[in-house]
């Protein structure tokens, strides 16, 4: 699925508990951090035509932050970086292991190829995940997703007064909060 899906599926999840705003950072970016191993794309392409290209996102996208060292890393570090720190650990694990799942389910490439998650990687070349059924990136399944966490979302920011917004920017945040309010009323009324 694209980053923007899974910010906002890791949002969803650390918006599942009473957590402050530190701590949903936290765990929006634990939905989000299994992508990291994509950034070799920008060496990939810079090197495609040289002598020897380095061939990182290739070889590496869903193997670095695709397993469970990666998983427990992020959530170790959502735990140090918490008030909450074993609420917040948990929901970085559930997190980040969403991601691999949707990943897992609709990550499919335009050439057909199916994404697979080594899960167990590099403690062992066993635990691969994959499924056949996988469907393409920009599959109709994941623009209603998409479209359901941007609802929920909004839904969020009207009823608890924050969105995926106070991530970048309090004031814009406040700002779509205001306006949620002004057109649905306050929540409870």
């Amino acid at each position: 699925m694209s980053p923007i899906t899974h910010f906002l599926a890791g949002w969803a999840v650390a918006n599942s508990a009473q957590l402050n705003r530190r701590e949903r950072l936290l765990v929006t970016l634990a939905g989000v951090a299994p992508d990291l191993d994509g950034l070799g794309l920008v060496a990939e392409i810079l090197t495609r035509h040289s002598a020897h290209p380095l061939n990182w996102w290739s070889d590496y996208h869903h193997v670095f932050g695709h397993n469970l060292l990666f998983c427990l890393l992020v959530a170790a570090v959502a735990f140090a970086a918490a008030t909450r720190r074993a609420l917040t650990a948990g929901l970085a694990l559930v997190s980040v292991h969403l991601h691999l799942v949707c990943d897992l389910v609709g990550a499919r490439g335009p050439d057909g190829y199916i994404w697979t998650i080594p899960y167990l990687w590099p403690l062992s070349a066993d635990g691969v995940w994959s499924w056949s059924g996988q469907w393409a990136l920009n599959a109709w399944p994941n623009m209603v997703i998409t479209a359901l966490l941007i609802a929920f979302a909004l839904w969020v920011g009207w009823r608890r007064g924050c969105t995926p917004l106070e991530m970048i920017s309090a004031r814009a945040d406040q700002a779509v909060v205001n306006v949620l309010r002004q057109r649905l009323g306050p929540p409870g009324s």
